[in-house]
């Protein structure tokens, strides 16, 4: 009773004004967290931006750069395959043209060879029996229609007949088959050197096929090289462009993504920030008002006065009048009743507002307890409002969170194990690599080894074969100048018969014209023995090298091959990274912005359905206990 109505109002005043100021310094500190909040979420959208296009330019840029490089790998495959048609028609007509000529060159060959040895049969026979010239044509027309070679011998023979001076022919009697002899002696030696010069011909013929075929061969190797590389680098870049434009597509969809939440952001930021201008506006206008009206209310004009000639705490209680006593009694069973029902409500909800308001209904007047409720009421619809709308915005921000983490979550697992296989698949194709360099070693080892036996080899048969030529060359000479002596001794003794001359050791001379011819024999066998041995050699070599040739090969190409496709997997793996580190970034940042939501959307004692359903019955009570004080008042 000694505290003034005007007291009680200041005492409202003040603590409207505390209240006041504690929620705008409240709103103060949430809009500066969410504002922060927002600064720092807007600039890793922008950077996430920037990359996103600075990664669109630069995929343009590489599927570009690689399908004009397929483009140009494809017409290079091309020409190549066209230069290797043209090359394998080209070996084809080379083999054909060799095989027409070798076919000549066998015809030829055994036609002079058939009749060398058809001379030589002559020659042994005439040797062995004396014949005079008719008799020997005769042998050789015979010889002819059963001996082969022996029609071009006669044709020859005949020939040579008719270059002479056409003297006339001697008795048959006497002896002249010396002479026919040597006819068929010169006609050998010319059918052997025409022999010769066919078999010369023939071997330079093969020896210029042999090295058009390495050249047409090689460079038909080296243009299938050259393609099936150009294939492989086609296919790897064919492949890098494919990746590049699916890392495009996905890049895309990811910096639309960015947008859309950098523009919600900023539109949602945009918004309650107007609200919030807004609602400082108001609250300043509002402290303002508290201010001023406590200023003028504590003023002793308005304070002092009332309590000097209002305040019944000076009035004398026999001046009350009994309708003020009647009424003020009315009054106090109303405030005692609602704060009978405000205290029941308060001890059923366990509600701290409700009993804060008691103690405050305790101690101020009838009016400002109605006044008390309504503010009160409105408080607690307000904060409804205000955690209805913050527990959308947590579910929606949960949510979308919550899909992000799971959906990095996966593709970091998803990338993790694609770079671990291809890792495995890098290291087993280092593995083959090393395997075949050892292989593609020793096969050049092995070929450098039998190179050099082959060219000692070689040599040897070459000095062997020479050294046979030279002393076939020189026997042949001997023989043919005893010949030519012995011959012509016994031409001079058949013209002066009478005479008892030297004549030199013509029995003799027949055994060492034969042990010379024997010798002749050897070395003619060891030529045609050592030639034989060095053909044989040089194609075992020859095939030898063929077939390390082709080994190696194709042991380099496998080389390449999987260093090429080792090179794409390292690629890959780089790209995977690259891609794994962008979404483990990604990841912990929505790991980071849930650990920020969790205070303010998750970690609560009291659920979110809990809490609106007491504050509901708190308002149904005060509304219950405003409508029992407002009838009264009125």
């Amino acid at each position: 009773m000694q505290v003034t109505p005007v007291q009680k109002v200041l005492q409202a005043l003040g603590e409207m004004k505390a209240k006041s100021e504690a929620s705008m310094a409240k709103e103060k500190k949430i809009y500066a967290e969410y504002a922060e909040w927002v600064d720092d979420r807007t600039k890793e959208l922008g950077f996430e931006i920037k990359t996103g296009e600075s990664t669109i330019e630069e995929l343009l840029a590489f599927i570009e750069k690689s399908d004009v490089k397929v483009a140009e790998l494809s017409t290079a495959i091309a020409e190549l395959e066209a230069d290797i048609a043209r090359l394998e028609a080209a070996k084809k007509e080379a083999m054909a043209v060799r095989a027409k000529e070798h076919a000549e060159y066998e015809k030829v060959s055994t036609d002079y060879s058939e009749s060398v040895d058809a001379l030589e049969r002559a020659i042994q026979i005439m040797t062995a029996q004396a014949y005079d010239r008719p008799q020997a044509e005769m042998l050789l027309q015979q010889m002819a229609k059963t001996t082969a070679g022996m029609t071009r011998v006669l044709a020859a023979f005949l020939q040579e007949r008719e270059k002479q001076d056409g003297a006339p022919a001697v008795d048959a009697y006497e002896f002249q088959s010396q002479g026919i002899i040597e006819l068929l002696e010169g006609l050998l030696k010319k059918f052997k050197g025409e022999l010769a010069d066919v078999e010369e011909e023939e071997s330079n013929e093969a020896h210029y096929y042999d090295l058009e075929m390495i050249h047409l061969t090689d460079t038909i190797t080296k243009s299938t090289s050259d393609s099936e590389e150009k294939s492989v680098l086609k296919s790897k870049t064919a492949a890098a462009s494919a990746k590049a434009k699916g890392d495009l597509a996905d890049t895309r969809k990811q910096l639309a993504d960015d947008k859309a939440m950098k523009a919600e952001v900023e539109a949602t930021f945009a918004a309650k920030s107007a609200t919030y201008d807004e609602n400082q506006k108001v609250r300043a206008e509002e402290l303002e008002a508290l201010s001023k009206a406590i200023e003028i209310i504590s003023d002793p004009t308005v304070a002092g006065s009332y309590k000097e000639h209002i305040n019944l705490a000076q009035i004398p209680l026999a001046k009350i009048s009994l309708l003020q006593t009647e009424s003020s009694k009315q009054r106090i069973a109303t405030k005692r009743a609602a704060m009978d029902l405000l205290h029941q409500r308060a001890q059923a909800l366990s509600s701290k507002t409700l009993s804060s308001l008691l103690d405050k209904m305790a101690e101020s007047p009838f009016v400002k307890v109605i006044g008390m409720v309504e503010d009160l009421i409105a408080k607690l619809k307000a904060e409804a409002e205000a955690e209805a709308a913050h527990k959308v915005w947590c579910d929606e921000q949960l949510k979308a969170n919550k899909l992000k983490r799971n959906a990095k979550t996966t593709k970091v697992a998803e990338l993790s194990a694609a770079i671990a296989e291809l890792n495995e698949q890098i290291e087993e194709m280092g593995q083959k690599i090393e395997i075949l360099v050892v292989e593609q070693a020793d096969l050049a080892k092995a070929m450098k080894e039998a190179t050099e036996v082959r060219e000692k080899e070689k040599a040897t048969n070459l000095d062997t074969i020479a050294d046979a030529k030279v002393g076939s060359a020189a026997l042949k000479a001997a023989i043919a100048v005893l010949q030519e002596f012995y011959s012509k001794q016994a031409a001079f003794l058949q013209q002066v018969p009478e005479m008892e001359a030297y004549k030199g050791l013509t029995g003799s001379s027949k055994g060492v014209i034969g042990m010379l011819e024997v010798i002749l024999t050897d070395f003619e066998r060891l030529e045609a023995d050592t030639t034989a041995s060095e053909d044989q050699a040089a194609q075992e070599y020859s095939e030898f090298m063929s077939e390390a040739t082709a080994s190696k090969k194709v042991k380099h190409d496998s080389e390449v091959k999987l260093r090429l496709e080792k090179d794409q997997a390292e690629f890959k793996v780089s790209q995977t990274q690259k891609d794994l580190d962008a979404n483990q970034l990604e990841l912990d940042k929505a790991n980071t912005y849930f650990e920020y939501l969790k205070p303010a959307c998750l970690e609560v004692h009291v659920s979110y359905e809990e809490r609106a359903g007491k504050r509901k019955e708190e308002i149904a009570a005060l509304n219950e206990a405003w409508e029992i004080l407002d009838k009264k008042s009125a």
